[in-house]
């Protein structure tokens, strides 16, 4: 274990496990006599409580045990013997992430829990992920040399395709241990990096991404293929994966939405999830002086978590490692935190403040700049248990007041519903987790499976492997089918795959005036499924940030999107610079939920007012209105005739006119008067609103506004007192762009009360006279000194 003192300062592994010793000196054959040594403490019990856990009553599952099944008795009698390698093999044949999953397991909860040992229990983890690095050091190729001579599944064609849907612990298990068996597996992630949690969840001073990158290449020796950007639900749905060829699916996509305490003040800058902070630092590297994506400031700051979990010791070591005074808030005792006692030992000599009995009742602002600048605390006691099992705390009514400059939430997850509501057949618990057949990993559509959060809700890691493990054993047994028939699906899931993993390539960029240019990007699958009102996560560099751009166009059969980008920030203007020919390095979507786009009663309109860069969002909502037999009314604005667009003769709203006629009205604006009516949208939409108060002019349907934020504002200001639905498209701060982060959220006032929604999930379309505008406005300002920053770096500043 490196020092506190040492390991505090940066992100280098803090457990160097057996192996550290080889840095201090020690020889490998000293140290496999450690590990002899600690082998020959196991007791060899009959009825392999660390394996196979003990069976309760009342409980569905053992109480500790490997949820993953490892021969742990065994193991330690290969150890005990010398035959290391054996030990190894033995494992790997059960589970294929020994050098991951010995590192995050709980083992005090899990196989340690029943040891009936005195004093430290038998270093089961430790012996575990030792073997495998073991193994790295003595033959570093040899890891991967063993897979070479593997035949490729795709082309034997001999058992059916399996799609895996996320490629976090139980995904990864599970298409290891299918094309280890001679499936045809493609992996379909969501995030450009391959992973999930174990990448964007778990830092890297406790599991290096090195070693998650070695599965990943094992899974590809094996044959295994990876798409990654590809949203389940959105980019493609589970039927369109089936229709596809795939004759199974396992959903290992994890859990969603992070939890908040809708208390007050939550919407103030600088309270995020730990979601949110992990993904920037752990996945994004925002840490990091050449890459792009911004980091709440944390030197010298106060750093509050909220939580006692594992997400909370990670969150609260990696604020200490960037510099931030750090405090963990938790409600109850230290007797009841969740995490790891390792973990948490290891916060505490790291010089990690623990306020205890504590809970947050509301967190105060600076009325200037939107910031958090403190926490008012509620002292706790401890009353009855509660459905845990852990005393419920009970609030005193005594509070104290301390400064916080970073609030980070690590309060769990509640499920995330992009995939349960692209399949209406697809039944989920009460809590929003796919539910699973009694005793199986399967969900209530046939061939599908699932397990990890996205079955369990919330769980550990190799909990998760666990679930994937055991799907793959049902996989396995329910793959009988003509060979024909095999071949078939194959060669389908085969296309599909390659289809998928296209690049992102420029086919056309025009520059439609200084700073603003339209690309025309290649994103087959995109295109497909694209409809009006969603947006894209965009990905322009490895280093760079994800940023959402909305759908300007596709083509479906050209297996092409449109985006249109205004050049502000350091990765607007990097994609601007782009040229024909080049490769953003990935594109995620369809994403949010399309325009709600309906009849309307003859002789009404519908109203757009678009400002700026706020046409091209518009185009295609507007065209399926119109397509649909609504009269649409255009307002679109700009700041002078000089930032025209797609207005001229056979440009975008031209053709639109010419198609549709009478049933398209454009008005355009401009702030000098340079062009059209002078002023902002908001002067003709009020002319034809007082005509509609007047009885005159059709009557407006709703309006929908898509703009810089401040004019979406004054255009809701502007209907509310008329009474006219009005929508605002909102593009967010997002990271993840899938409800995970929760970075997009919008405060919205519902029945009297303010509530969370989300641009990625909810929207972007949200009903703007809900908004409250004076506590969503300032969200966009969160980063604006880091973004300056990158400016300045840059030379654009």
């Amino acid at each position: 274990i490196r020092t506190p003192e040492e390991r505090s300062e940066d992100f280098g592994l803090v457990n160097q496990g057996y192996l550290g010793y080889l840095e201090i000196g020690y020889t490998q054959r000293e140290v496999d006599l450690l590990v002899w040594l600690e082998a020959l403490r196991d007791k060899q019990c009959a009825d392999k409580p660390c394996q196979l856990g003990e069976l309760l009553a009342g409980r569905k599952e053992p109480r500790g045990g490997c949820p993953v099944q490892v021969a742990i008795p065994d193991m330690m009698r290969l150890l005990g013997t010398g035959h290391f390698r054996e030990a190894l093999d033995l494992i790997e044949s059960i589970n294929p992430l020994p050098n991951v999953t010995g590192r995050v397991c709980p083992q005090e909860l899990q196989c340690q829990s029943v040891c009936a040992h005195s004093g430290r229990p038998i270093e089961i983890g430790q012996l575990e992920w030792f073997l495998p690095q073991r193994e790295r050091v003595i033959d570093p190729e040899g890891n991967i040399a063993r897979y070479a001579d593997t035949p490729d599944p795709w082309q034997l064609a001999t058992k059916p395709p399996v799609a895996v849907v996320g490629s976090g612990p139980s995904g990864l298990i599970n298409a290891f241990l299918l094309a280890a068996d001679g499936y045809p597996v493609t992996i379909f992630e969501s995030f450009h990096r391959l992973g999930g949690v174990l990448r964007y969840g778990i830092p890297e001073f406790r599991l290096p991404n090195s070693l998650i990158d070695d599965v990943v290449e094992k899974i590809t020796a094996l044959g295994g293929r990876f798409v990654t950007n590809f949203v389940v639900g959105k980019t493609a749905t589970l039927a369109e994966l089936k229709d596809a060829g795939f004759s199974h699916v396992f959903v290992g996509s994890g859990a969603g939405l992070p939890r908040f305490m809708n208390v007050a003040g939550e919407h103030l800058l600088n309270v995020m999830s730990a979601n949110e902070f992990l993904t920037r630092v752990n996945l994004m590297q925002g840490h990091r002086a050449d890459y792009e994506t911004p980091l709440p400031e944390c030197r010298g700051k106060q750093v509050m978590i909220i939580g006692g979990g594992n997400t909370a010791m990670d969150a609260a070591r990696t604020a200490r490692r960037l510099g931030g005074k750090v405090t963990i808030v938790y409600r109850r005792t230290r007797q009841e935190m969740p995490a790891r006692v390792e973990e948490l030992e290891h916060a505490l000599e790291e010089g990690i403040q623990l306020a205890t009995l504590r809970s947050p009742r509301e967190f105060c602002g600076d009325d200037r700049t939107g910031f958090v600048k403190s926490a008012v605390l509620e002292a706790m006691k401890l009353g009855e248990p509660d459905a845990s099992g852990r005393r419920r705390p009970v609030a005193t009514g005594e509070t104290e007041t301390v400064d916080a400059d970073l609030v980070i939430m690590a309060l769990g997850n509640s499920a995330n519903p992009i995939i349960k509501d692209s399949e209406p057949s697809l039944t989920v618990t009460t809590a929003g987790a796919l539910e699973l057949t009694e005793g199986s990993q399967a969900t209530s559509i046939d061939g599908v499976y699932s397990g990890g959060d996205a079955a369990r809700g919330g769980s550990t890691a190799v909990k998760a492997a666990g679930d994937g493990q055991a799907a793959a054993r049902e996989i396995r047994d329910a793959s009988f089918l003509p060979d024909d028939q095999i071949r078939e699906m194959v060669a389908g899931a085969k296309q599909f795959t390659d289809m998928a993993s296209a690049a992102n390539t420029i086919v056309q960029r025009r520059e439609l005036q200084p700073n603003i240019v339209e690309l025309t990007v290649r994103a087959p699958v995109i295109a497909k499924n694209a409809k009006a009102g969603q947006f894209v996560r965009v990905l322009a560099e490895p280093q760079g940030e994800l940023v959402p751009l909305t759908l300007a166009d596709w083509d479906a059969e050209a297996g092409t999107i449109v985006l249109v980008v205004q050049g502000m920030g350091t990765t607007s203007k990097m994609i601007n610079a782009m040229q024909e020919g080049e490769q953003l390095e990935g594109i995620a979507g369809p994403l949010g939920q399309p325009s709600d786009v309906r009849k309307i009663p003859t002789g009404q309109t519908v109203v757009f007012a678009a400002g700026g860069v706020g046409l091209p969002p518009v185009y295609p909502i507007a065209r399926e209105h119109l397509q649909l037999g609504n009269h649409v009314t255009l307002i679109s604005g700009f700041r002078s005739a000089d930032l025209l667009f797609w207005v001229g003769a056979g440009e975008r709203v031209d053709a639109l006119q010419a198609e549709f006629g009478d049933q398209l009205e454009v008005i355009f604006t401009s702030n000098d008067g340079s062009f059209g009516i002078e002023g902002f949208v908001t002067v003709p939409l009020k002319d034809l609103l007082d005509a509609n108060q007047r009885g005159q002019g059709r009557p407006i349907a709703e309006v929908t506004t898509i703009g810089p934020p401040m004019m979406m504002r004054s255009v809701s200001d502007l209907t509310k007192p008329y009474g006219v639905k009005t929508v605002a498209s909102l593009n967010s701060i997002m990271v993840d762009a899938t409800g995970m982060c929760g970075a997009c959220m919008v405060p919205v006032n519902m029945g009297g009360k303010l509530v969370r929604k989300h641009a990625c999930i909810d929207g972007p379309e949200l009903d703007s006279h809900a908004i409250d505008w004076d506590k969503f406005l300032p969200r966009f300002n969160l980063f604006k000194a880091q973004e300056q920053r990158s400016k300045v770096k840059h030379g654009w500043a």
